[in-house]
């Protein structure tokens, strides 16, 4: 159809178009009307605001239908769409909006509106529904609308039409139901705006609480990282110069308590532990050399000759360091395999067995080492991981003395007694004894259970106190959570004290740790110890001699 050549086109009269609409049977001379109708015609056309003058295109058409048969009107219907199409094609072009009607718009000018309002396009949530002429509102300015409260003519009541979705829950509310559901009665609008001012007040009430809660954090952490830098400067100028004269101060042991600054935590650690076996960097290689020649002859054999495996020799254990570190603070991934960390540790857990093959290494010793590699080098941190364990109670537990071990525990459990009571007779009918939890507290020195920040503060009173404080801080742990574990059988009470909550507070711990007395009848930690070892050794003394004196051995 577009494109068309009549074959009543003869030349170009009118350039736009592909030939000349002219009939060659209705020449110029024979018919004057006809002329004058035809350029009309063509000039209404070819005028560039055909499409908003409807009267003049409608009088032009008119014109010359009354004067051509019904072929030569179907002509100018052709003629018509032809010219559609070249004007569309030609504004598209120039970017130009321009909304064209169709031939029955023309040609039937009486239609209704509302048919054609019916036509309009736009899908909706809730069906298809046509456009209204009032600007679009969104969110905010129904927010506003509602802050300002009704009008003091209130209208009654009437459905909107919302040719748009809700941008927020604040439109959900506010704003009326779309024409096809029922509309809002007043008692349900008033409801709706009241729910929704709960919703506003309640928020604002939550975020005035997490703000607060985020001001005192920032205070608090202001405050700390202020004494930290004052006690730093307290450390090194007066107290690490002086060590010796002043580690047994008031004055220090108050700062000691309070947490030692973490840049100077591993200096005043080694000072702490020192250093009773002598050992240096040199032996340190030394030992590290051999385990590395043990790992390399375990790769080779694959595996370790039973054989070989003694009381007196347990270096074969340094196999078991791999499988050991990887599960060592799996949270901060830098002493898993490929990092950082990983080596190191892997060098001072193999030079160490290597050194101490009568002890060897025993589960939870990475936990320890990990912490040292932490505050200290590599060298300093196996002096003081081999002096550590060198320690009592350490060796006790890592070479598992079971009568040694068991006096621990007894001790334990006189201040036990002595400061939580209620909670010693709980554990009592519970048959809930300190090794199912004790044991893994003393292995690792607590890194495992807690915080590591918070270990690391128990640390550092462990170095003051020694050994006392490793028990004293298991009491406040009891003391912390005692309120909880008196609800709990024995099979929770001993998952709850094998996993710490990991939120464990610092201060509300150090605080329950400050209000356990380690005095039972005016005696103290070592005191009471002591009387435990020598009743221990009296009853052993008893034995042997009811042994020496039976029929058995006379005879």
């Amino acid at each position: 159809m577009f494109g068309f050549k009549s074959p009543y086109c003869t030349s170009n009269a009118i350039p736009e178009f592909r030939g000349s609409p002219l009939p060659r049977s209705f020449g110029v001379y024979k018919d004057h009307h006809r002329l004058l109708a035809w350029k009309k015609l063509t000039h209404s056309l070819t005028h560039p605001h055909t499409h908003t003058h409807r009267g003049i295109l409608m009088s032009a058409f008119m014109s010359w239908a009354s004067w051509c048969s019904a072929a030569e009107t179907l002509f100018l219907l052709t003629l018509y769409l032809q010219f559609l199409f070249f004007y569309r094609n030609k504004l598209l072009l120039s970017s130009c909006t321009i909304t064209y009607l169709p031939l029955s718009h023309f040609l039937f000018p009486k239609e209704s509106k509302a048919a054609a309002s019916h036509s309009a396009p736009g899908w909706k949530l809730f069906g298809k529904i046509p456009l209204r002429d009032n600007p679009l509102k969104n969110s905010t300015t129904i927010q506003q609308e509602y802050e300002s409260g009704p009008s003091p003519h209130p209208q009654p009541m009437r459905r909107k039409n919302l040719e748009f979705e809700p941008l927020s829950t604040t439109a959900l509310i506010l704003e009326d139901r779309p024409p096809n559901l029922p509309a809002k009665s007043e008692e349900e609008s008033q409801r709706h705006r009241q729910e929704y001012s709960e919703m506003v007040a309640g928020a604002k009430r939550r975020e005035m609480k997490e703000a607060q809660k985020k001001k005192r954090q920032m205070k608090e952490r202001y405050r700390q990282e202020e004494n930290i830098a004052n006690s730093m400067v307290i450390w090194n100028t007066e107290i690490l110069p002086n060590w010796e004269s002043m580690r047994n101060t008031r004055r220090v042991r108050d700062l000691w308590w309070q947490g030692v600054p973490p840049s100077i935590r591993g200096k005043v650690w080694s000072l702490a532990i020192g250093n009773e076996l002598n050992i240096t960097p040199e032996l340190y290689t030394i030992f590290l050399s051999r385990a590395k020649e043990k790992w390399k002859s375990f790769s080779e054999t694959s595996s370790v000759n039973e054989n070989e495996v003694s009381l007196a020799d347990r270096e074969s254990s340094l196999d078991l360091i791999k499988l050991d570190i990887s599960r060592t603070f799996p949270s901060l991934y830098i002493f898993q395999k490929g990092g950082p960390y990983h080596d190191l540790l892997h060098s001072v857990l193999g030079a160490y067995t290597c050194y101490r093959p009568d002890v060897g290494y025993v589960q939870g010793m990475s936990f320890i080492a990990a912490v040292l590699i932490l505050n200290l080098e590599e060298a300093d941190a196996f002096i003081a991981f081999a002096n550590l364990l060198n320690k009592p109670c350490q060796m006790a537990f890592f070479r598992v003395d079971h009568d040694l071990m068991l006096k621990y525990f007894a001790a334990f459990e006189v201040f036990f007694e002595e400061n939580l009571p209620k909670l010693f007779q709980h554990f009592q009918n519970n048959s809930l004894t300190p090794d199912f939890y004790l044991i893994d507290w003393i292995f690792t020195l607590y890194s495992k259970s807690l915080p590591l920040d918070v270990a690391c503060r128990v640390w550092d009173v462990f170095c003051r106190d020694g050994e006392e404080a490793l028990f004293r801080t298991g009491l406040g742990i009891l003391r912390l959570y005692q309120d909880v574990l008196l609800q709990m059988d024995f099979i929770h009470s001993a998952q709850f004290l094998s996993r710490l909550p990991e939120n464990t507070p610092a201060h509300a711990l150090f605080s329950c740790i400050a209000n356990t007395q380690m005095i039972s009848n005016n005696r103290r930690w070592n005191q009471v110890f002591s009387a435990l070892m020598k009743d221990g050794l009296k009853e052993t003394d008893k034995s042997s001699s009811s042994s020496n004196n039976s029929p058995a051995l006379r005879s």
